[in-house]
C-alpha cells in the first residue's frame, strides 16, 4: 500500500508572529520556519504504518517555494521514502493546494492520503476535505487512531461529544489530530540519509493546474490588547460591571 503525506512549511510554532506595517500580511522575513505540527504527526503515522508492514512506500508532498525542500528533507529524515515538491511562488490557497494534491494523487495512485487537520498559519481546515471531494475519496477528519485492514481504514475521530469511529473504504483521505501520535526525534544519521533520498520537483503546469488565488486579503491586523483586570467588592458589583461595562449580560 502506498501512502502519500502532505506537509506544509509554516512559521515555527514557538515564534511570535508580527503583522507587516502595511497590514498586507504576516512578516516572515528572517523568521524560523518549520513543518506544520499536524503534518509532522501525519508523517509519523505513515512511517508507523510502513514499519507495521501495512504500507510499502511513504511519499511526502509539499507545495510552495523552493525552500519547502527543507521541510521535505525533514519528512524523509522522519522516515518518508521519497518526496515531491510542486514548486511555485504563487500564493497558495486551500483549493489550489487540493487541486495540486489531487493531480499528484492521479500520478502516484496512493491508497491512503494523510494530511494535518489544519495548518497553524491560516487555520483553514479545508484542504483535506476539498481533496476528498475532488478525488471522490472517502474521508475521516480529526483522527486520533487509524487502523488499516482488509482494504478499509478504521478511524477513531474526535468530535464535540467525544469519540466517533468510522470504517471507510480505501483509497481515502485522513486528517490528523494532536492525539494520534507523538512524532519521533529526528536523529543526525537520518538527516544525513535524507539528503540522499529522491526528491522530484514539479511545476503546477506539469500537473495541469492553475494555482492562481481566488481570494484577496484586504487587511491583516493584530487582535486588540487585553485590559488589566480589576477586583470587585462583591457579586453585585461584578454583575454591574458585566452588564454596564463589558455588556456581556
Amino acid at each position: 500500500m502506498k501512502v502519500l503525506v502532505a506537509v506544509k512549511r509554516v512559521v515555527d510554532y514557538n515564534v511570535k508572529v508580527r503583522v507587516k506595517s502595511d497590514q498586507s500580511g504576516v512578516d516572515i522575513a528572517n523568521v524560523k520556519m518549520s513543518m506544520n505540527p499536524f503534518d509532522e504527526i501525519g508523517v509519523e503515522e505513515a512511517v508507523r504504518l510502513r514499519e507495521k508492514g501495512v504500507a510499502t512506500e511513504v511519499i511526502a508532498v509539499s507545495c510552495g517555494l523552493q525552500a519547502c525542500q527543507e521541510t521535505l528533507r525533514t519528512a524523509m529524515a522522519i522516515g518518508a521514502d521519497r518526496a515531491i515538491l510542486v514548486e511555485t511562488d504563487v500564493e497558495l490557497q486551500p483549493l489550489a493546494v487540493a487541486k495540486l494534491l489531487k493531480a499528484v494523487c492521479d500520478r502516484e495512485q496512493p491508497q491512503l492520503v494523510i494530511l494535518g487537520k489544519q495548518a497553524i498559519d491560516d487555520d483553514a481546515n479545508q484542504t483535506g476535505q476539498m481533496l476528498a471531494a475532488l478525488g471522490n475519496m472517502a474521508q475521516a477528519t480529526f483522527a486520533s487512531k487509524v487502523d488499516i485492514a482488509d482494504g478499509r481504514a478504521k478511524v477513531t475521530r474526535e468530535v464535540d461529544g467525544g469519540l466517533e469511529t468510522l470504517s471507510i473504504a480505501l483509497p481515502a483521505v485522513v486528517t490528523t489530530d494532536l492525539r494520534l501520535n507523538e512524532p519521533r526525534y529526528v536523529t543526525l544519521p537520518n538527516i544525513m540519509k535524507a539528503k540522499k533520498k529522491q526528491l522530484d520537483v514539479l511545476k503546477p503546469a506539469d500537473l495541469g493546474v492553475d494555482p492562481a488565488p481566488r481570494l484577496r486579503t484586504l487587511k491583516v491586523s493584530e487582535p486588540p490588547g487585553r485590559k488589566a483586570g480589576v477586583k470587585v467588592a462583591d457579586v453585585k458589583a461584578l454583575v454591574d460591571k458585566l452588564k454596564n461595562e463589558a455588556k456581556v449580560i
